[in-house]
């Protein structure tokens, strides 16, 4: 069956001259400049530990040297015993209220946390969308209270601890 449609699609496709089928001769010469050459294209900047180096000539590179961004970070990370991304569950010891709220602790300004109720599993997870501008977030199914505490200022405390000493 397949020979029949075959030989029926090569006599209905019109007869082709060689002369078409063969490519036209490029018009135009590419041409290149030093600066298109160059590695840095005039702005190269120094590596960041964000940045993997790579591996060496002939070498395979491991899953360290070849991660970039935030997958490095959460390598190097691991390598030091340090969980980046620490998203493990709040400890809820206690039902967040507006004049006691359960504080998250953030590196940025919004956040968002998931509440499963006052006890655990109480009701279903949902996602509330917290910020530090606008203050507490509360559960509309239980009502517990959430809260930002913002780590950012104890970093930089210790960062201008840490140069302070450098000096």
């Amino acid at each position: 069956m397949f020979s029949l449609l075959r030989a029926r699609a090569v006599t209905a496709a019109p007869r082709m001259t060689p002369r078409v089928l063969r490519a036209a001769p490029a018009l135009r010469t590419l041409s290149t400049t030093a600066l298109r050459k160059s590695d840095d294209h005039g702005h190269a900047q120094p590596p960041t530990a964000l940045h993997g180096e790579g591996s060496g000539p002939g070498q395979v590179p491991t899953d360290v040297d070849q991660a970039t961004g935030l997958e490095r970070l959460q390598m190097l990370g691991q390598i030091e015993g340090i969980d980046v991304f620490d998203q493990s569950p709040l400890e809820m010891t206690r039902m967040g209220t507006m004049a006691d709220p359960v504080l998250v602790d953030t590196l940025s300004d919004e956040r968002i946390v998931g509440c499963t109720g006052f006890p655990a599993d109480s009701h279903d997870t949902l996602w509330l969308a917290a910020s530090i501008q606008a203050g507490k977030a509360r559960c509309p199914e239980c009502g517990c209270v959430y809260q930002l505490h913002d780590l950012r200022p104890q970093l930089e405390e210790v960062g201008d601890h840490g140069a302070a000493h450098a000096h």
